[in-house]
């Protein structure tokens, strides 16, 4: 029988939306313009506007490859120990108690998206021992998109926090901590520990304090998601200050790692789920758990991209090596942040410009309108999402010039 014979179908469902980002992406591939440019995609571009693969990867890419020890065999449920430990001491500090004291569970996951999804999982079936209702979690208005559908998918309640302030175009802390004192005991609160997608404003650290001080006090539970430490700022540590701070008042917490954007492995979906509690048979208990929820998932995370993680972070030699390579990304983002508020500047471009240099990390909200992104990739080409925000990494000496001038034109007549 051929399937037109079919009659009828057991599937009542309708076609899904398409994914907005990926949706911008198809129509930049399909624009057959020799100007157009790319600024969506979140993944690194070298100032030729191709992938970049990290000195420090392919060198130990063939340092594995020559390893005669080497096999395919699965990794244990919770992941590739050298890569958790290492992970952990790199997100917590080396010396961190927590660790010391073994009050950490570390799980591999499929990249941040997987240790997002694990995390939110897990609290679904283990929620705060502090709430009293339905087990609710606040991200910040705006967010990345996935983060959304990650929570509600597990059946925990979405709500939102005032996060960018349109007006200023940087941080609502005023909305940001009323937000804070108005949620109920127990409720999580997703907190971007750096380069905050998709805004690029991040809280200053006495912004962080006063953050900390409404979630202790108010007995909520902070959720850090973590995907860029090092490629923010170039700085490991100043990336992972707000995470420590919140551990140095010792309080429990979830953090979540990827390693796609500061080491490349973009498709290797190396990441890591850190969950810290306040005594070691918790810790013992914690993992357990998420052990038991991964294997009903993914059984066993994938080897590569965590051998070469686990590689770099325990070999000092390569470790340095690696952390020029962050420099070298992060100096990239800079400078083109500079380049583009200079040739904004030097445009007398209407508005006010500087938070395209006091924003940080890959992403920049520019403050388009939805009707000023339709009109620029209209008619100059440009692709980027409908609410403004741009990959400082699609940008580079040979396109920054005719990006500000779209811009430019946009602006005034849009």
């Amino acid at each position: 029988m051929s399937p037109s014979a079919l009659s009828s179908s057991v599937f009542n469902v309708s076609v899904a939306p398409p994914d907005a980002l990926f949706g911008v992406l198809a129509a930049y591939k399909a624009d057959p313009s020799p100007q157009k440019v790319d600024v969506s995609v979140g993944a690194y571009r070298d100032n030729s506007g191709k992938p970049w693969v990290l000195p420090i990867v392919k060198k130990v890419d063939l340092i594995l490859k020559d390893d005669p020890t080497l096999d395919h065999e699965y990794l244990p449920i919770t992941g590739l120990p050298d890569f958790t430990s290492s992970s952990a001491k790199l997100i917590l500090g080396t010396d961190a108690d927590v660790i010391k004291n073994d009050l950490v569970a570390s799980v591999q996951t499929i990249s941040g998206t997987g240790a997002n999804h694990l995390g939110a999982l897990f609290l679904s079936r283990h929620p705060p021992t502090t709430s009293s209702g339905p087990t609710t979690v606040y991200l910040s208005s705006p967010t990345w998109p996935n983060h959304k559908q990650i929570f509600a998918n597990v059946g925990i309640v979405v709500k939102e926090y005032p996060y960018f302030d349109p007006t200023t175009l940087g941080l609502d802390i005023n909305g940001f901590l009323g937000a804070l004192e108005s949620a109920d005991p127990g409720s999580i609160i997703l907190l971007h520990a750096c380069a905050h997608n998709p805004t690029g404003v991040d809280p200053t650290q006495d912004q962080w304090k006063q953050i900390a001080d409404v979630i202790i006090r108010k007995n909520l539970f902070p959720f850090f998601d973590c995907a860029y430490q090092g490629f923010a700022s170039g700085d490991l540590d100043r990336d992972a200050w707000a995470v420590r701070y919140f551990l140095s008042k010792r309080i429990e917490l979830l953090v979540c790692q990827s390693f796609a954007k500061n080491f490349g492995l973009y498709g290797e979906r190396a990441g890591a789920l850190h969950v810290v509690s306040s005594a070691k048979e918790v810790s013992t208990a914690v993992k357990s758990q998420l052990a038991v929820l991964q294997r009903s998932e993914i059984s066993n995370p994938p080897a590569y991209g965590a051998r070469i993680v686990a590689k770099v972070l325990n070999d000092p030699a390569l470790f340095k090596e690696w952390t020029e390579d962050l420099k070298t990304m992060a100096g990239r983002i800079h400078e083109m942040r500079k380049a583009l508020y200079d040739k904004l500047l030097e445009l007398g471009t209407p508005g006010t410009w500087n938070h395209i240099i006091d924003q940080i990390g890959m992403f920049s909200f520019t403050g388009l309108t939805p009707a000023q992104v339709a009109k620029i990739t209209k008619e100059y080409h440009v692709y980027l999402t409908s609410n403004g925000r741009i990959s400082m990494a699609g940008l580079n000496t040979n396109n920054i010039e005719y990006f500000a001038r779209a811009v430019d034109s946009v602006v005034r007549t849009a």
